[in-house]
């Protein structure tokens, strides 16, 4: 009726720490869970999550990471020390919606969004038309996927910043999820690109009638204002989605301009720790989580 999988990792002191859906090693984990929870009978989700949280919260501590506020509610009921962690937004848009209301994804965006997007797009077809090619097999997107990394790195790099691809882990990861997810349709890699040039890669995934869009890597053209791969690619990548009868197009945790420009709604996720009172780490992550609050801003 209820299954979490939890990773148990021992300390030298206080409880051993459960880890939903991690593992509980930053090399290993680096792929970033989201939208993780307790998978349980549909119609008693809640009160499911809740009892099955209880069993451990009682005797572990917790790491709860990409919850869901209604799975961060249930770990409320269940622990009896819950830490309020940190909150990141998921902007979506509402492809059902628009696909009922008979109106075009641009309509529904703002005026400098529209504008923006045109203008990109005007920028691109210089090159030649703007097409989307997406990968028709496991050796099209494990291609794709090493052109993504090449992109993605040298953009987070440029910024000081090491990058998803950094730990060699998080590639292997991804062969291997792609090996069995693409034949299945719930990997999804496409290419954007106008003439010869490539625009954008993106790596999304495609469950339950929501296109999750995961990583890409953006060509990225300095001194060019007009240029907007972020906009145009996943423009396009909407529309794919919307044309192909989907209901959702979830950019999952983030606030990059470009998913705030390009989505009207958002859920939240939720980053949290939960366990006994007789915690130790969890207890002085609170004090010290009371004290920054206390800290006039």
């Amino acid at each position: 009726m209820a299954l979490a999988l939890f990773n148990r990792v021992r300390r030298r002191w206080g409880p051993p720490v459960l880890h939903l859906g991690e593992s509980g090693n930053p090399e290993l984990d680096c792929p970033y869970i989201e939208q993780n929870g307790v998978l349980a009978e549909t119609g008693n989700e809640a009160e499911l999550t809740v009892r099955c949280l209880r069993e451990v919260a009682s005797r572990f501590e917790l790491v709860l990471s990409g919850i869901s506020p209604t799975v961060f509610e249930a770990t409320l009921h269940a622990a009896s020390l819950v830490l309020n962690g940190r909150s990141q937004a998921s902007p979506t848009v509402d492809l059902a919606a628009l696909r009922a209301s008979g109106t075009d994804y641009l309509s529904r965006r703002s005026a400098n969004t529209r504008q923006q997007i045109r203008r990109s797009d005007r920028f691109y077809l210089q090159a030649g038309p703007i097409k989307l090619q997406r990968a028709g097999s496991v050796a099209e997107a494990h291609s794709m996927l090493d052109q993504m990394a090449i992109l993605h790195q040298a953009t987070w790099t440029a910024r000081g910043r090491p990058g998803s691809f950094a730990r060699p882990f998080f590639k292997r990861f991804h062969q291997a999820l792609i090996e069995s997810a693409l034949p299945r349709g719930e990997a999804d890699l496409m290419q954007i690109s106008s003439g010869d040039t490539i625009i954008g890669i993106l790596y999304n995934f495609v469950h339950a009638g929501r296109s999750l869009a995961y990583q890409s890597g953006f060509a990225y053209q300095p001194g060019a204002s007009a240029a907007k791969p972020g906009l145009t690619c996943h423009a396009r990548a909407i529309q794919d989605a919307l044309d192909a009868g989907l209901d959702v197009y979830d950019f999952l945790a983030g606030e990059d301009r470009y998913k705030r420009s390009l989505a009207a709604l958002s859920h939240q996720q939720i980053w949290t720790r939960a366990g006994p009172l007789c915690s130790p780490s969890l207890l002085i992550r609170r004090t010290v989580e009371a004290l920054r609050q206390g800290v006039p801003g």
